[in-house]
C-alpha cells in the first residue's frame, strides 16, 4: 500500500510543478517539462518556445528557479536544462496558451479559433482539431468543434503523429475548456512515399528569412498582442468589403 501511496504522492507533485511551471514561465511559451533522478541530483529539462526568457539575464532566473523547485517540491539538487521548441505553432500546450490568451483579451472564441486552425495548418500540421466548450453563448453549456486536414482519431497513428493538450480559460460566464489536437507530417511513415518537388536551397531561404521575419515579438504575451491585431484587422476588412457590395 506505501508503494502506492507514493505513487499517488509523485503523480500529484508532478502536477503542482507543471501547474506553477504554466503559470511562472508563461511568457517564456512553457510547452512541457522532463524530470528524471540522476546520481548526482534530479535532472529537469524545459521545453519553451523562448530560453531567453527563461535564463534570464546572467542567469538569474535559472537560480531563481532552481531555488524554488528545491525548497517548493523538494527536488534534491535539480539541474535545469532549456530546450528550445523549433515550431511553437505545431505544439498542442503552446497553442492552447496562445488560444486561452486571445479569448481573455476579448476576441470572441470562434474568431480566435479559426485564428488559431489557421495557424496551426500554415505551419505545416497534417491535420488539426479544435474543441471549445463550456457557456459561450448563454446561460446552457454547450460545445463547438473545428477541424482541418486529416487527424488520426484512434489507433498506433494516433498515439505517435497527434499532440494533445487542455486549459481552462476563465470568463465572466464561467470557465471555457479548450482542447487542441495536431497531428505532424514529420511523424507519419506513409505506406508509399509519393515523390514530389523538392524545395531547393534559394526557395529555403527565403522561407526561412520570411519566417524569421514576421517572429518579432519576444514574449507570448506579445505575440498574442500580434495575432489579436491582425484579427481586428481581418474584421475590419470583411466589413469595409460588406459595405462596398
Amino acid at each position: 500500500m506505501s508503494s502506492v501511496k507514493n505513487v499517488i504522492k509523485d503523480n500529484y507533485n508532478m502536477m503542482l510543478l507543471k501547474d506553477y511551471l504554466r503559470s511562472a514561465i508563461k511568457e517564456a511559451g512553457f510547452s512541457h517539462v522532463e524530470i528524471s533522478k540522476t546520481p548526482t541530483g534530479t535532472r529537469v529539462v524545459l521545453h519553451v518556445t523562448r530560453p531567453g526568457i527563461v535564463i534570464g539575464r546572467k542567469g538569474t532566473g535559472i537560480r531563481e528557479l532552481t531555488e524554488t523547485l528545491e525548497k517548493r517540491f523538494g527536488l534534491k539538487s535539480p539541474q535545469i536544462a532549456v530546450n528550445e521548441i523549433s515550431q511553437p505553432e505545431l505544439t498542442a500546450s503552446v497553442m492552447c496558451n496562445r488560444l486561452a490568451q486571445l479569448i481573455e483579451r476579448g476576441t470572441a472564441f470562434r474568431r480566435a479559433t479559426m485564428w488559431t486552425l489557421q495557424q496551426i495548418m500554415n505551419a505545416g500540421a497534417m491535420g488539426v482539431q479544435i474543441t471549445v466548450s463550456g457557456k459561450l453563448r448563454g446561460d446552457r453549456s454547450s460545445f463547438e468543434k473545428h477541424s482541418l486536414g486529416v487527424l488520426p482519431r484512434a489507433g498506433h497513428s494516433a498515439s505517435i503523429i497527434v499532440d494533445e493538450d487542455t486549459t481552462p480559460i476563465p470568463t465572466p460566464m464561467g470557465y471555457i475548456g479548450v482542447r487542441i489536437r495536431i497531428a505532424r507530417k514529420e511523424r507519419y511513415i506513409p505506406e508509399f512515399e509519393l515523390k514530389g518537388k523538392k524545395e531547393t536551397k534559394e526557395e529555403r531561404e527565403i522561407r526561412l528569412a520570411k519566417e524569421e521575419s514576421e517572429r518579432i515579438a519576444r514574449t507570448e504575451s506579445e505575440q498574442v498582442k500580434l495575432d489579436q491585431e491582425k484579427i481586428e484587422q481581418m474584421d475590419l476588412m470583411e466589413e469595409v468589403e460588406e459595405k462596398l457590395k
